[in-house]
């Protein structure tokens, strides 16, 4: 499969993304918290939740299959005729 110039760097961001999921994750491991209820802990979870979801979506983006949607290309399949209206 080729990939277009977007898809690539779609996917080098991706990988970032997954780096950075994993590097907030360990880093939300290893935070001593003083109290409870941390705001610096929810937020490095949070962070690590929102990259990871990003890289999911992102990832899916590089790996589309756009030859039909951007060289033109139509289906074999026609539109239905349309009705005429009432």
């Amino acid at each position: 499969m080729q990939r277009t110039r977007g898809q690539k760097i779609t996917y080098v961001i991706a990988i970032m993304c997954y780096a950075a999921a994993v590097g907030f994750a360990i880093g939300s491991v290893f935070y001593e918290t003083e109290i409870e209820k941390d705001p610096i802990l929810a937020s490095l979870m949070a962070t690590s939740f929102f990259f990871a979801s990003a890289a999911v979506v992102l990832h899916f983006i590089a790996n589309a299959r756009l030859k039909g949607l951007l060289s033109g290309i139509e289906s074999s399949k026609e539109a239905p005729p349309e009705s005429p209206g009432h």
